[in-house]
């Protein structure tokens, strides 16, 4: 899957995958060693994540129900809870410097499309 800042017409991910079953959500990025540029996961119906036992940092963006980002979080280190209450519909978790390499804001409109 394609991520796509509509906003400010960049790319935020060409290789993200969808945590769709419990067991992909649990484990999330989990035993990874780390997540590439061009990589990132999203989350559905997720408005809190955890960093627990990662390896790596991360930035996380939260999307609304519009698909609207609502909270950003850059450089989110290993063993951290990060929530977005009442707004946060998806969480995608992307390389660290990608909402800076993407010029992503708050309020930016965010595109997931099917390879």
């Amino acid at each position: 899957m394609k991520i796509i800042n509509l906003s400010k017409n960049t790319v935020l991910a060409e290789n993200a995958v969808v945590a769709k079953s419990l067991l992909s959500r649990l484990k999330g990025l989990l035993g990874r060693g780390v997540l590439t540029k061009g990589e990132g996961l999203i989350i559905p119906d997720c408005g809190s994540i955890h960093t627990f036992f990662m390896g790596f940092s991360i930035d996380v963006i939260f999307l609304d129900n519009h698909r609207r980002v609502t909270k950003i979080k850059k450089s989110v280190g290993p063993f951290r809870l990060i929530d977005c209450p009442f707004t946060g519909q998806i969480t995608i978790e992307l390389p660290i410097g990608m909402i800076d390499a993407s010029t992503t804001d708050i309020g930016d409109k965010i595109d997931i499309q099917i390879a």
